[in-house]
């Protein structure tokens, strides 16, 4: 028995405090309607203020920010204080721009596939192209 009432002494204290916390209302909590709409718009805001961020982060943007005078470090405060509105129109001019579709650049791919086709039929005998492979 005395252990039992030392139990209920020891537990009454914060079983008290714990009682008093839930039941007086400094944990309410306040509910509301979110449409399917906004919680997705939250979503891709999130996502898209996330991904500008992390393109900031890359080496070879910050160097080119750096060359056209910009500091990558008030780019990334900017982008951060962007409205919602202000973010999706940028993000949508980055997902319009052209990527990787350099002229030189296929033409340097064509060539070094010509290359490599001429060397190969080469140095499998087909050709006599390059007197090196001989």
């Amino acid at each position: 028995m005395k252990c039992f009432r030392r139990l209920v002494t020891f537990l009454a204290a914060p079983l008290a405090v714990v009682f008093f916390v839930t039941s007086s209302g400094l944990t309410s909590a306040h509910a509301g309607l979110v449409t399917t709409e906004e919680a997705t718009q939250q979503l891709d805001t999130s996502l898209d203020r996330d991904a500008l961020l992390s393109l900031i982060e890359r080496e070879d943007v910050r160097q080119e920010l750096i060359a056209h005078g910009v500091d990558p470090e008030e780019a990334t405060a900017r982008i951060a204080a962007l409205s919602d509105d202000e973010l999706r129109q940028i993000m949508h001019k980055i997902d319009e721009m052209p990527a990787g579709e350099s002229t030189v650049g296929v033409i340097v791919g064509a060539a070094l596939i010509v290359f490599l086709v001429l060397l190969l039929t080469d140095i499998l005998g087909f050709t006599d192209v390059f007197p090196f492979t001989k």
